[in-house]
């Protein structure tokens, strides 16, 4: 069962950082990340519309320049909102890397992601959509909280994986991802014992604020 950090284990790093990423990349498999748009059009990683949560800013992330997102503090660290290729080189090569895209027009990260191991994700089917059509190469997961179609979506987009959330996830649609070709990884994990029902059910991967919610 391959180990995904949230956010780079946003329980115990920084999430969405440069030193989140370096951190989680000596214990995951793969690393999540989000991506957004800003003002200048460069993709940037952090998570909500806002910069209000993480940083020392206000307002909307599409609002503000690159030079803008830089000069802010993430969560005390020091560092600003960091690029989308900034995080990328800050990812050894051996990690795998799952890009959720927040936004429209960030289907353009699927330029960055050409590496071995990197996939694009996102609740919406039409960014996925366009991902398809910018490059089919690189693997797609189909994000879902409650959908009972989701397998279906997931297919129909031509998608590698299903992403849906642990209260929604259970054998059966384990197993009816698994006869539509479709690899299964679960967001988000906080506790060993919630991954205990994953591995019997042979749920591929965790998508987890922690790194130590693997079993041995």
């Amino acid at each position: 069962m391959r180990l995904i950090a949230h956010r780079g284990f946003a329980a115990v790093n920084p999430e969405n950082t440069r030193r989140a990423v370096r951190e989680a990349a000596a214990v995951a498999d793969a690393i999540e990340v989000d991506v957004r748009r800003c003002a200048t059009g460069e993709l940037v990683v952090i998570h909500d519309e806002t910069v209000d949560r993480v940083t020392d800013g206000s307002g909307p992330v599409a609002d503000h320049t690159l030079a803008e997102l830089r000069a802010l503090d993430v969560l005390g660290t020091g560092e600003g909102v960091p690029t989308l290729s900034a995080v990328l080189a800050a990812i050894p090569d051996a990690v795998g890397v799952v890009a959720e895209l927040k936004a429209d027009g960030t289907e353009t990260a699927v330029d960055r992601l050409s590496r071995p191991g990197a996939a694009v994700s996102s609740f919406s089917p039409a960014l996925l959509s366009a991902c398809r059509n910018r490059d089919p190469s690189v693997p797609r997961a189909l994000l879902v909280d409650d959908d009972p179609a989701a397998v279906e979506t997931a297919d129909d987009l031509g998608c590698a994986r299903l992403q849906p959330s642990l209260d929604r996830c259970d054998g059966r649609l384990v197993e009816r991802a698994h006869a539509a070709g479709l690899e299964v990884d679960v967001w988000t994990v906080e506790r060993p014992a919630a991954v205990e029902p994953l591995a019997r059910w042979g749920v591929d991967g965790v998508i987890a604020d922690r790194p130590d919610v693997r079993p041995a």
